[in-house]
């Protein structure tokens, strides 16, 4: 008897997940089913809006004299972003990313952490691995070899919501030009089904 793949099994809910941080250079877990290791590090509890995987690209198109319909479309910006919101605000990997510092400056002395945000932040480029979970069939791990966070919101404090850390992350090019590898693990379908 033939198994069909059906529809339903091949769409995707993003009911958990998670994020990692390494330095750049480390390499990619490479299965989103495993639990990344040292010196990856994880970014703990993200709120429940999930990770939004970002496509921008702007492109220029070329009409010929005479028609109206462009002949050729030309790409001229391809930016892939991954943004969350990151809950645990009191973990050193996540102050660390937040404020630009090293994590090493966030040891507590005494019980107290102290450091001072400076007016001129340095580039903070790191390593990071974005798992998505759909039950144990459907997996999507993302790799991105050189990211940062290039925006972050306002951080609201107050009684009646956690107060988290929501970025933006670029993926730029590594050495081979690649800005994120993808590693997916879904239901097959079947090679004759013709989709």
């Amino acid at each position: 008897m033939v198994s069909i793949t059906r529809a339903a099994d091949l769409l995707e809910v993003g009911a958990n997940g998670g994020g990692w941080v390494a330095p750049i250079g480390t390499t990619s877990p490479g299965d989103p089913e495993l639990q990344p290791l040292a010196p990856w590090a994880p970014l703990g509890a993200i709120s429940d809006d999930g990770l939004v995987q970002g496509f921008e690209e702007d492109s220029q198109s070329f009409t010929p004299w005479g028609y109206t319909a462009p002949i050729r479309t030309t790409i001229t910006s391809s930016l892939r972003t991954f943004s969350l919101t990151a809950w645990e605000t009191g973990r050193t990997t996540v102050q660390s990313l937040q404020y630009r510092v090293p994590a090493a400056d966030l040891t507590p002395a005494a019980g107290l952490t102290t450091f001072a945000e400076t007016a001129s932040p340095e580039p903070d480029r790191r390593a990071w691995w974005f798992v998505v979970l759909d039950g144990d069939n459907f997996q999507r791990g993302f790799y991105v070899p050189q990211g940062e966070i290039t925006e972050r919101s306002d951080v609201t404090h107050k009684q009646d919501q956690v107060a988290g850390f929501e970025w933006t992350i670029t993926a730029y090019p590594d050495e081979a030009g690649n800005t994120v590898y993808h590693f997916d693990r879904v239901p097959e379908t079947p090679a004759n089904s013709g989709s």
